[in-house]
């Protein structure tokens, strides 16, 4: 858990989460919301669209690993000291047609 203090929940975030929490519950509890009506396929709109909107309003942040928190080594991070590879030399193809004895 995190000991920063959060701030408190503006209207849209609020309106935005409980679209998605309602989204949620009918695409769980409604088989005719888990198909397609007039406007696409429902539960996008249901869920997809209102957690990638929520998801926005805080700015895309993706959760931080443990990893990611750890300084880095210099040699993980260095290239290659060998050369790339390349493509063996192939011999031209035949253009002129065979013709039969």
């Amino acid at each position: 858990m995190s000991t920063e203090a959060r701030a408190p929940l503006s209207l849209l975030d609020e309106v935005l989460c409980t679209a998605l929490a309602i989204g949620a519950v009918l695409v769980t509890l409604l088989p005719a919301a888990r198909g397609m009506s007039a406007f696409g396929w429902l539960p996008m709109w249901l869920v997809g669209m209102p957690a990638v909107a929520w998801w926005g309003l805080h700015g895309f942040a993706l959760p931080r690993r443990a990893a990611e928190l750890e300084p880095v080594s210099i040699s993980s991070t260095s290239r290659r000291t060998r050369p790339q590879a390349r493509r063996r030399a192939r011999p031209a193809r035949r253009t002129e047609a065979r013709r039969a004895a």
